[in-house]
């Protein structure tokens, strides 16, 4: 008795435990795009941001269209800018730099990645782009999403 006792007791603890447990969820399976701000350079009336962009994903993007805003050091909106980061290989980190007209790259305080304008592979376009973009700066400008 009891042996059946002590049997039944652990196994009540055991599914206690089990229920406890949260769930072990899966890695994101489709991977991150990185994109680091690397670089400003200062041109003749305009300024040219320097951005590294890690594919961590399995997907070659024919096209990545983004749309940043720029923000001054008080944080006021200085202008809207899109540009076309693709096309980005699988695995791959390339190096885009885009030249940004009249503007002093020393006026800049924050850039916002606001939107992704266009992301298609050879099929067409690619769901979920935004939410798998990683944002990050190695200068005092932050950028973020």
């Amino acid at each position: 008795m009891r042996s059946s006792l002590a049997h039944s007791i652990t196994c009540l603890l055991l599914s206690c435990l089990t229920l406890s447990t949260p769930p072990v969820l899966a890695e994101d399976s489709a991977g991150s795009i990185e994109i680091e701000l690397n670089r400003l350079e200062s041109q003749a009336n305009a300024c040219r941001p320097y951005l590294v962009f890690g594919n961590k994903t399995d997907t070659r993007f024919e096209s990545l269209g983004l749309e940043l805003v720029l923000f001054d050091q008080d944080g006021f909106i200085l202008k809207r800018f899109g540009l076309e980061a693709g096309p980005l290989a699988p695995g791959k980190t390339s190096v885009k730099l885009f030249e940004i007209a009249d503007l002093s790259c020393d006026a800049l305080g924050r850039i916002l990645l606001n939107a992704v304008t266009a992301c298609t592979d050879a099929s067409g376009p690619v769901d979920g782009c935004l939410a798998r973009m990683r944002t990050s700066s190695r200068l005092p400008v932050d950028f973020f999403k």
